[in-house]
């Protein structure tokens, strides 16, 4: 039973942090993210639509393009 709580505490943990991650994600493409070309728009529906995962490609994809192309 012990080794029960420790998983479900370990997976709870992991989803709050996931969760905050895909907010901050959020918030970044939404304020920062270009409007050249719907960019913003699409970026936010992909983060949207597909929660961790776009975030994710966010992250590792276009969030170094931008801040390259940006400095911000």
């Amino acid at each position: 039973m012990i080794g029960f709580s420790y998983v479900f505490i370990l997976l709870a943990l992991i989803g709050i942090l996931s969760f905050i991650f895909w907010i901050w994600i959020l918030i970044d493409c939404a304020k920062n993210e270009t409007d050249i070309g719907n960019t913003r728009l699409i970026w936010v529906a992909i983060i949207v639509l597909t929660f961790i995962v776009g975030a994710f490609l966010y992250y590792l994809i276009r969030r170094p393009k931008r801040l390259l192309e940006l400095g911000e």
